[in-house]
């Protein structure tokens, strides 16, 4: 079992939908967040993508120096850049950072938004194109000279003049629920990433994917992008919940839900659908809460509980096939340290890959270290 954090470049803070509580993001908070998410244990941190974040290969690339081993989790856009352009900027940052680059394709689900970065595309034609996009850019990093002609994308003799780190092309992680989306990703992917639904949802979706997957004969792992909140009781930790949520209004809910509606993603469709912008009806399944998606866009489900509850609820997700889980907390770097000292001693990680696991406690009377506790 693999673990990553988040790096909040779009805004972050102790609530939600609220400049109330809310904290300066600058340069050096996200480094603390990349150094601290690497000395607690987590493999990797996601850099999420669109015109409210900073760009994630600027932002990634400040984040090298300032860790050795974490890995980034950074998006490549089809349509708002050309496959030869990102196969260089992969190539070069894979072999800045030592081969700790991972791709995350990212096609986009707001019309508004593409048209504003040029892309006039609908649902279906956008993953045509990613599927264009993505053979071009394999074949580049694998060293290929690329003729290529098709309905969207043409290159002729492209070549990729550095190749990665170790010569291999980083590992690809991609989402979507569409049916065509699927068809891509089983395709291209190495990794098929999943938002935090039910069970029983992310189970029927996974069996689409094993489905198409064995027509391409490729293996497929998965993974899953949730927010955590853990406390060392349930009270608490739904107490923590509701507070994050204390001052979102009905005019916010209103005005997000507007942006919902407007998108044709169909993952961002099934999001809003399990809460329907009722508070009433937030928890969608046992410790599963669907509070944060009534403001936030792409991931809005929380797993919520205890250490004990919280990790059982991963270990189910885990017998569904996922290996990968990417997790978020607000603030994100009080909670990153928050979800490796409560929840990391109750999941199958290797000790190496845990710094939480090497705490002590203060020293007591100068002399005495504190024993833990099973």
């Amino acid at each position: 079992m693999e673990l990553f954090w988040f790096i909040p470049t779009y805004g972050d803070g102790r609530y939600i939908g609220t400049a109330q509580g809310a904290r300066a993001t600058t340069l050096s908070y996200y480094q603390q967040v990349a150094m601290a998410a690497e000395d607690l244990g987590y493999g990797g941190v996601l850099l999420p993508t669109g015109r409210s974040c900073e760009d994630p290969w600027v932002m990634a690339s400040t984040l090298i120096p300032a860790t050795r081993k974490l890995k980034f989790l950074i998006a490549v856009r089809p349509g708002l850049t050309s496959p030869t352009l990102a196969a260089r900027m992969a190539s070069t940052f894979d072999r800045a950072s030592r081969g700790r680059l991972l791709i995350n394709v990212v096609a986009g689900g707001d019309p508004e938004e593409l048209e504003a970065d040029g892309l006039f595309l609908d649902h279906d034609a956008r993953y045509a194109l990613t599927d264009e996009f993505m053979t071009v850019w394999r074949r580049l990093l694998e060293g290929e000279t690329v003729d290529y002609t098709g309905a969207h994308l043409k290159v002729k003799q492209a070549s990729n003049f550095y190749a990665p780190y170790r010569s291999l092309c980083p590992p690809v992680y991609f989402g979507g629920s569409s049916p065509v989306a699927i068809d891509v990703a089983a395709k291209h992917a190495d990794l098929y990433l999943t938002w935090g639904e039910p069970p029983e949802q992310v189970k029927r979706k996974l069996d689409a994917v094993r489905e198409r997957t064995e027509r391409t004969g490729r293996p497929m792992r998965f993974g899953i992008r949730l927010h955590v909140i853990v406390r060392e009781t349930e009270e608490e930790a739904w107490d923590a919940a509701n507070r994050l949520i204390r001052h979102v209004d009905e005019e916010a809910i209103a005005k997000a839900g507007h942006i919902y509606a407007r998108m044709d993603s169909h993952g961002q469709r099934r999001m809003a659908e399990l809460h329907g912008g009722d508070r009433s009806k937030l928890t969608i399944a046992p410790n599963l809460w669907a509070g944060i998606g009534l403001v936030r866009g792409g991931a809005g489900t929380a797993l919520v509980g205890d250490p004990d509850t919280v990790a059982a609820r991963i270990r189910e997700y885990a017998e569904l096939g996922i290996d990968t889980f990417i997790l978020s907390g607000y603030p994100h770097l009080e909670e990153a340290y928050r979800v490796a000292e409560l929840l990391f001693p109750k999941l199958p990680l290797a000790p190496k890959e845990t710094g939480a696991a090497g705490a002590r406690g203060e020293v007591m009377a100068y002399h005495y270290t504190p024993e833990p506790k099973s």
